[in-house]
């Protein structure tokens, strides 16, 4: 009977790990595809919409879902229900660092590119365990993961 017990426990732990409907990781990122999209209450177009979000490519964080209704946050932690199709795979983060320079390679002391503001959007390419590179408005450049919203410390990419 504790094997039953065990069982009840570590379904719900489960569930929370992956996407009932996509079986994607829980939480991931994305980021909007469209240039406005209603953030709604529920899951469901007779909810009520609590607001716009109103910047194409912003990076989001996927916390539920439910049909075809994704539950998001964006970095300030609100968000609500949008419809999946505003939503892209394509990652993308915020620079949370004024100023955050881009580097040739992901070494402190190697040249730098550019510098972004804080709050710029940019594409997200390889991540290793400390540092990410990024292409935003023609510029490229290495940047130290933890400087970044839209990507877990954790997260490495090929």
């Amino acid at each position: 009977m504790s094997g039953i017990v065990a069982m009840a426990v570590a379904a719900p732990v489960m569930a929370r790990d992956t996407g009932p409907v996509t079986n994607l990781p829980l939480p991931r990122f994305v980021s909007m595809k469209a240039a406005e999209g209603n953030v709604r209450r529920g899951p469901s177009l007779t909810h009520r919409i609590d607001w716009v979000f109103q910047r194409r490519d912003m990076p989001l964080r996927i916390t539920a879902e439910h049909g075809h209704w994704r539950r998001v946050e964006d970095r300030d932690g609100m968000g609500g229900w949008v419809h999946y199709s505003l939503l892209s795979g394509a990652r993308t983060v915020m620079i949370e660092q004024d100023m955050l320079t881009l580097r040739t390679r992901p070494e402190a002391d190697a040249p730098v590119t550019a510098a972004l503001e804080a709050g710029v959007i940019a594409r997200l390419g390889k991540c290793g365990p400390e540092w990410c590179r990024l292409t935003s408005a023609g510029y490229r450049g290495w940047a130290p993961k933890a400087r970044l919203w839209g990507v877990t410390m954790d997260e490495l990419r090929d």
